[in-house]
C-alpha cells in the first residue's frame, strides 16, 4: 500500500488513452471514422470476464471516478463507493471507467482535434444523444473483450445510459442500476439548461463557440452557468446548513461603507470559478442539449412500459429524498414502469438533505443499498464460476 492513501482505496491510478479504429455513426449520421476514449480501471478481471462493472459518469464527470493520481491530491469523483470491502467492491469487480466523447478530459470532444480541419472541433463537434455515449462504450467493451457487463451504474445522466443500455443491448448487461435519474427531463429541468447555456453564450469571449480560434475562453459565461446549475444540485435545507445568512465580508452596522457579500456568495462565486478553468464551454452546451433531448420512450410510442419490455437484466433504482431536479417521483415513475412490464426491480428512496449531489457523497443507508444489491451480483457470479 502506498504511504498516505488508506487501506480501502484503489491507491495511486492512470488513465490510458484507447484508440477505438471501429467507425461510429452517430444519431444525427455523422460518421467518426475512430475516436479515443480516456479510460481508467479498478480491480482485476476474472477469467471468464464476466465481472466487469461499468461507470457512466454525469454531466461534468470524468474517467477519474477512484484513486488519486500523485499523494495528496483529490480522489476520483466516486471514490467514497469504489475501492476494497466498498459498495462497488474492487476485491470482487473489475470496474471501467471512462470519460465520454463529446466531454473534455481527453476523449475525443470539442477540444480534441478533427482530422478534417486539423484544428480542435469546437463548435463543429456533431450533436449527441446519450445512445451515441453506449454505442462507443459498447465498442470500447469489444476492446476489452467483455462479452456481458455484471452492471452499468451511473447517477443522473449516466443512469440514463445505464436505462439506454438495458434497451439498446439487452444481453450484453445482467444488471442496471440506477441513480438519481429520469426516463426524460421535466420542462423546468430544460429551463434550467437553457439558462445556463445563455450565460455562456452571452460571454463576449465566446465567439459563437469558436473561442479557442481567438485565443480566448468564455469563463465568466461558464462560471454563471455551473453557479446556476450548483443552485439546483443542493437542497434548501443544505444550504441553510452550511451558509445561512451568514457574511463573508462586509456589516450591517451603519454608517459602514464596506460591501457585503454572504457566505453563500462567496461559495457559488468560488464554484463557477473553479469549474470555468477545468471544464469547456462547448462541451458544456454539447451535454445540456444530449440531456434536453434524452426521452427512454420516445420511439417506442411513449409508453415506458413498452420501452422496457425489451430488457432482459435486472433493475436497482435509487432516489434521494432531497433531491428536485431530479425528484423521487421520477424514480418511482421509473419503478412502476419497470413493475408493469414484469421486469425485477429493486427501489430505494435514500433519505438525505443533500440535494441531487447526494448520489456522490457518503451516505450509509445508500451505501448499504448499493453495496448489498452488488454483493449478490458478485455472489451469483462467484457461484457459477
Amino acid at each position: 500500500m502506498t504511504p498516505g492513501i488508506s487501506a480501502n482505496s484503489v491507491g495511486v491510478v492512470t488513465a490510458e488513452k484507447i484508440l477505438i479504429e471501429t467507425p461510429l455513426t452517430l444519431a444525427c449520421g455523422v460518421v467518426l471514422p475512430s475516436h479515443e476514449l480516456m479510460v481508467e480501471t479498478y480491480g482485476t478481471l476474472n477469467a471468464d470476464k464476466s465481472n466487469a462493472l461499468l461507470i457512466c459518469h454525469a454531466l461534468s464527470g470524468s474517467h477519474h471516478a477512484a484513486g488519486v493520481y500523485a499523494e495528496g491530491e483529490k480522489p476520483g469523483w466516486w471514490d467514497a463507493y469504489i475501492g476494497p470491502g466498498k459498495a462497488m467492491d474492487t476485491d470482487r469487480f473489475f470496474i471501467v471507467s471512462l470519460n465520454n466523447i463529446g466531454s473534455c478530459f481527453g476523449s475525443t470532444g470539442p477540444t480534441t482535434i478533427n482530422p478534417q480541419s486539423g484544428k480542435p472541433w469546437g463548435a463543429d463537434f456533431p450533436v449527441l444523444r446519450a445512445r451515441d455515449w453506449v454505442e462507443s462504450q459498447r465498442l470500447l467493451m469489444e476492446h476489452l473483450e467483455i462479452q456481458q457487463w455484471a452492471a452499468v451504474i451511473g447517477g443522473s445522466l449516466g443512469g440514463m445510459q445505464a436505462m439506454r443500455w438495458a434497451l439498446e443491448h439487452p444481453d450484453k448487461l445482467a444488471n442496471s442500476i440506477v441513480i438519481a435519474s429520469s426516463m426524460k427531463l421535466t420542462a423546468q429541468n430544460i429551463a434550467f439548461n437553457e439558462l445556463a447555456r445563455r450565460a455562456i453564450q452571452s460571454d463576449p469571449d465566446f465567439y459563437a463557440g469558436d473561442y479557442l480560434d481567438n485565443n480566448t475562453a468564455p469563463r465568466r459565461g461558464l462560471a454563471l452557468a455551473r453557479m446556476i446549475g450548483h443552485v439546483t444540485y443542493l437542497s434548501d435545507e443544505l444550504m441553510g446548513q452550511k451558509f445561512g445568512r451568514e457574511l463573508r465580508s462586509g456589516t450591517f452596522t451603519q454608517g459602514e461603507a464596506a460591501p457585503i457579500e454572504f457566505q453563500i456568495e462567496s461559495y457559488l462565486n468560488y464554484q463557477g470559478e473553479k469549474f470555468s478553468g477545468d471544464f469547456d464551454a462547448n462541451a458544456y452546451i454539447l451535454i445540456t442539449k444530449m440531456l434536453d433531448y434524452f426521452d427512454l420512450s420516445r420511439e417506442y410510442q411513449n409508453d415506458p412500459v413498452q420501452a422496457f419490455s425489451h430488457a432482459n437484466c435486472d433493475f436497482l433504482v435509487v432516489s434521494f429524498s432531497s433531491d428536485w431536479r431530479f425528484s423521487p417521483q421520477r424514480s418511482r415513475e421509473i419503478t412502476d414502469a419497470l413493475i408493469a412490464a414484469g421486469k425485477n426491480v429493486s427501489f430505494a428512496e435514500i433519505d438525505s438533505d443533500q440535494g441531487h449531489d447526494a448520489f456522490l457523497l457518503p451516505n450509509p443507508r445508500y451505501e448499504q443499498v448499493l453495496g448489498n444489491y452488488l454483493s449478490r451480483v458478485a455472489d451469483k457470479l462467484e457461484g457459477a464460476a
